[in-house]
């Protein structure tokens, strides 16, 4: 699938939304310092702010390798992978919350956000008959 194919598709456009909304809540998480060093993180929310900032990535890079690949086998571990990283987001939720996260009406944002992909990621499945 050409790149202008996947970015039509409405699956792929939730992905990045989903990732620009994780930029911004991992900003207002970790903070400015902490974003720009996520791999040297000290704190928990700064590592949870990383690991919110490359599961969203790789969200829409295994989406894009599902759309355009013909093989099953990869179609099949793509979209199992997005399934697992679709879950971590939730954990992450929860854990910055638990954490303290002072901005929870963000944090509900995300959650929304994720229920909306999850659902275009659902049919989006249904349709490549996996």
């Amino acid at each position: 699938m050409s790149s202008k194919g996947l970015k039509d598709l409405p699956v792929y456009k939730k992905a990045v939304e989903l990732h620009s909304m994780s930029r911004a809540i991992a900003f207002c998480a970790a903070g400015k310092e902490e974003i720009l060093n996520l791999y040297k993180a000290n704190s928990l929310r700064g590592q949870v702010a990383g690991s919110l900032l490359t599961d969203t990535a790789l969200i829409r890079k295994q989406i894009a390798l599902a759309a355009g690949t013909s093989s099953l086998s990869i179609r099949q571990n793509s979209l199992q992978f997005v399934s697992i990283m679709i879950r971590n987001l939730s954990s992450y939720c929860k854990g910055l919350e638990m954490d303290g996260m002072r901005e929870r009406e963000y944090l509900e944002l995300l959650r929304k956000e994720l229920t909306s992909f999850r659902k275009s990621f659902k049919q989006w499945r249904k349709s490549l008959g996996s």
